[in-house]
C-alpha cells in the first residue's frame, strides 16, 4: 500500500507516513464523531458562545481521530521509537476535562475519567516491551468503561467522549501494538 510522507509538524499525530486510505478513515471517523456529538449535545451547544462550541467540537474530533490514528503502524512506531514523547503525550492529555468545562456539564465526572485514564495509561506504559502490556491495557480499559455509567452528571454525549478518551489514551496509545515482546512471562 502506497504511503504519504507526513509533514514533520504532524508526526505526533500521524507518524512519519500513512497510507492515504488510513488518513481518510482517521479524519472521517473524527468528523463523524464530532458531528454525532454536536447532534446529541445540540441544545447544550446552541446556548454556548460560538468559540466554546467550536473548540469543544475540535477537541472531540481530536479525541476520536486519535483513537484510530494511534492504532496505525506509523503512529505506533513513531512513539515506540520515542518513549519520552509517549510520556509527554500521556501527561498532556486532559482534553476530556476541557470539553466538559467548555460545554458546562459533567466536569466532576470528566476529572474522574481523566485521573483514572492517566494513571492507568502510566501503568500500561511502564509495561512497554512486555507480553502483559496488551492484557493489562485491555483489562484497565474494561474496568474504566464499566465505571462510566456509575459517574453522576455524565450526559450520553459526554459518556461517549469519555469512553473514546479512555480508548485513545489508555489502550490505543499507551499500548505498543506492534512491539517486539521482551519476555513472554509478562
Amino acid at each position: 500500500m502506497r504511503s504519504l510522507r507526513i509533514h514533520p509538524q504532524l508526526h505526533d499525530v500521524f507518524g512519519e507516513e500513512q497510507p492515504p486510505a488510513y488518513l481518510v478513515v482517521i479524519l472521517l471517523f473524527g468528523v463523524g464523531v464530532a458531528a454525532t456529538f454536536a447532534l446529541s449535545a445540540g441544545p447544550m451547544l446552541v446556548e454556548l458562545a460560538w468559540w466554546r462550541a467550536a473548540l469543544a467540537l475540535v477537541l472531540v474530533l481530536d479525541i476520536a481521530a486519535g483513537c484510530v490514528a494511534n492504532f496505525t503502524p506509523s503512529t505506533n512506531g513513531f512513539y515506540a521509537a520515542r518513549p519520552r514523547n509517549r510520556w509527554i503525550f500521556i501527561a498532556i492529555h486532559f482534553y476530556v476535562v476541557i470539553v466538559a468545562l467548555l460545554v458546562g456539564t459533567g466536569v466532576g465526572a470528566a476529572v474522574a475519567v481523566w485521573a483514572y485514564t492517566i494513571a492507568a495509561a502510566a501503568v500500561v506504559n511502564l509495561l512497554a516491551g512486555r507480553a502483559a502490556q496488551t492484557f493489562v491495557g485491555g483489562l484497565l480499559l474494561a474496568v474504566g468503561l464499566t465505571g462510566l455509567p456509575l459517574l453522576p452528571g455524565l450526559t450520553p454525549a459526554m459518556a461517549a467522549v469519555s469512553a473514546l478518551f479512555m480508548l485513545k489514551v489508555l489502550f490505543s496509545f499507551a499500548v505498543d501494538h506492534y512491539r517486539t515482546v521482551v519476555s513472554s512471562g509478562g
